[in-house]
């Protein structure tokens, strides 16, 4: 017979296990959700993945094959150029082989210049190639879209034609001529894939168009009923913005996916210009307490209907477009000139440093090293920001060599036909194109898809022995490391300094709404607002919270600000108005625009001089613009105080 102690240590011993059983069935169940959800886009992904990554991966696999049966030399650069171009729409697809097949163009005739200037000064020849490359780079920043992606693709093809023909110089023609069939080849397969898997692409354009302009007006309404009922912080007007501007960027790809000469694009982004306008004026009018209650059968108060009205025509418009529209309108967004210079700097740099590698080592693969290296950098170069996406980029390029390697050493050897080859290159591509759909690996799957064909290296004649992929696979990691090192160390790009520059920069393009010569329109000026604020936001999830607010706070304040400026400009060169009435405003504008310290007191000026003109305002319509240059005075003395 056990003692009670004895029988109260053993029911101890199994209470303890089983409690420990159980916190690690827990442990278990909890680690197990996890990974479940890191891989759902493998295990379970949608139809539209599904679609994407198989279509791709066949447009690749296809292009490989032409390729080889053309008997070109480096057929693994077509399948590279398909999963370049391949983009979730077909708009966005089409957009980018414009651009890209215009950059091989102009990039191989550069090439063939650089060739033939300096045959035997490679020195030179390097630094001029440099300087293109980041010219090419810096740029581009001032571009939007795949604009700026078709004059960096300039850059980096001068770059892999150009030190392709260094071994055979009188060939540069030769290789610039295979580098466009190359592109050529690709693109083509990747359309006519994209045709036949997106058969009614246009009425899913039109579609997506309509859903997009009617989500934005009812996110923008909420907003302004939000305000109108003091429920609404930075944080939800930034969000609202943040759905603008994205709505914004992909019209360009919704119109070419519609297809036909109509203006479609036009209205479209005339209707978010009008909805940015709005959300600006209930802001400033819920300041001031001016937001009178939406009626029963309202969207909006009626100080905002005229808005309101204006973006449900140009939504209408894009609807149903109507013969014979010449409606023209275009939002562009604005670029530090300094980001343009650091970013012209480091790629130049970078492309220099790797030839000094290449020059003191006496590398074989040293051509190779600085083609990888201009590619990465082109491919890097438009991002906002290249050090998180050369981290990323990174790891997908260990996942390529580590593949490919398996490919080149185990499965290669076995395939004996065409077919075979595409059946087992499906696979990785296949699971890589699910990658690129996925936000959390897209960053992985950007190198990864681009490359692995080219570390395979297929050709008609042979396969790449062990010695040949290692000294390929390892050039082409440290060319991906060696510009992930230059981000870092040649001007590396600081999310918190590039706020206090954006918001140095905004205050002198505020200052400059006031000067005679300024032609800024509030759509210009607000779209060029929201379109600074959400790519700082975009970038400034390590920021804490509360800076995050105090900026988004400030960057609302400056655009309400500057929509006052513009309007009291335009009033101050309306010729309707007495001239007696136009020199103080334009006297209160050069004041603002020299940056006077009396700013503040100038407006409290202008306030009672206003009230004193309106008693004898000789008509309806200068007591109207009186009204209107008095409300923007007191938004510009009410924002202008809590900066």
């Amino acid at each position: 017979m056990r003692s009670a102690k004895e029988q109260g240590r053993l029911g101890g011993r199994s209470f303890s296990a089983s409690v420990l059983g159980a916190r690690t069935l827990r442990f278990s169940a909890r680690m197990e959700e996890q990974w479940l959800r890191k891989l759902q886009w493998l295990l379970a992904p949608s139809i539209g993945d599904i679609t994407f990554a198989v279509r791709s991966s066949l447009a690749a696999g296809l292009s490989l094959l032409i390729a080889m049966w053309m008997e070109l030399d480096s057929p693994q650069w077509a399948p590279l150029t398909v999963w370049v171009v391949a983009q979730s729409s077909r708009g966005e697809s089409l957009s980018k082989a414009r651009w890209r097949i215009a950059g091989t163009v102009l990039g191989g005739v550069v090439a063939i210049g650089l060739i033939a200037a300096f045959p035997q000064a490679p020195g030179l020849f390097f630094c001029v190639l440099a300087f293109w490359i980041g010219f090419c780079c810096g740029w581009a920043t001032f571009l939007e879209s795949y604009r700026a992606y078709g004059l960096v693709l300039t850059g980096f093809t001068s770059a892999i034609v150009a030190t392709g023909a260094i071994a055979r110089p009188d060939d540069v023609f030769n290789v610039a001529i295979a580098r466009g069939t190359y592109i050529v080849l690709g693109v083509v397969c990747e359309a006519v894939l994209a045709m036949l898997f997106l058969p009614y692409i246009q009425e899913q354009a039109r579609k997506n168009l309509d859903t997009r302009l009617e989500g934005a007006l009812t996110a923008v309404t909420g907003l302004v009923q939000d305000l109108m009922a003091g429920k609404a912080d930075a944080q939800a007007h930034a969000q609202v913005l943040t759905t603008l501007v994205s709505a914004n960027s992909r019209i360009e790809f919704d119109a070419l996916e519609i297809g036909g000469r109509t203006h479609i694009a036009d209205h479209a982004r005339a209707a978010l210009s009008c909805m940015m306008v709005m959300l600006a004026r209930a802001r400033s009018l819920s300041l001031l307490g001016r937001m009178e209650c939406c009626e029963a059968d309202e969207p909006v108060p009626g100080a905002l209907m005229a808005d309101y009205d204006r973006a449900r025509a140009h939504i209408l418009a894009a609807e149903h477009p109507i013969r014979g529209d010449h409606f023209r309108f275009h939002m562009s967004s604005r670029r530090h000139a300094l980001e343009s210079v650091e970013n012209g700097i480091r790629a130049c740099a970078g492309i220099l440093g790797s030839w000094l590698v290449w020059e003191v080592t006496a590398w074989p693969s040293g051509a190779g090293f600085v083609s990888f290296v201009a590619l990465v950098y082109g491919l890097l170069a438009t991002r906002e920001n290249p050090i998180v996406a050369s981290a990323s980029f990174l790891k997908g390029a260990y996942w390529c060599a580590g593949v490919a390697g398996v490919y080149t050493l185990l499965v290669l050897p076995k395939v004996t036909t065409p077919e075979m080859l595409l059946m087992v290159l499906m696979v990785p591509m296949t699971v890589g194109g699910l990658a690129a759909r996925h936000a959390a690996t897209a960053g992985y799957a950007f190198s990864f898809n681009m490359f692995f064909p080219v570390l395979l290296g297929p050709r008609n004649d042979g396969r790449y022995d062990e010695q040949t992929f290692f000294n390929g696979a390892l050039c082409f990691l440290l060319a991906v490391l060696f510009v992930g090192w230059t981000y870092r160390i040649v001007l590396p790009f600081r999310v918190d300094s590039h706020m206090r520059r954006t918001e140095q920069w905004r205050q002198k393009r505020l200052r400059a709404l006031a000067g005679p010569g300024n032609r800024m329109t509030v759509q210009q000026w607000l779209a060029e607002s929201s379109d600074s604020l959400v790519r700082i936001l975009r970038n400034a999830q390590a920021v804490p919270a509360s800076l995050r607010l105090t900026y988004m706070q400030n960057q609302l304040r400056q655009a309400s600000m500057g929509m006052g400026l513009i309007a009291i400009r335009n009033a101050a060169q309306d010729k309707k108005l007495p001239l007696a009435v136009r020199r103080p405003l334009h006297l209160f504008l050069r004041k603002w625009a020299q940056g006077d310290p009396r700013t503040d007191f100038w407006n409290h000026q202008m306030q009672n001089w206003v009230i004193r003109q309106q008693r004898n305002a000789s008509g309806p319509y200068v007591q109207d613009e009186l009204e209107k240059v008095q409300v923007m005075l007191k938004i510009i003395a009410v924002e202008g105080a809590s900066l």
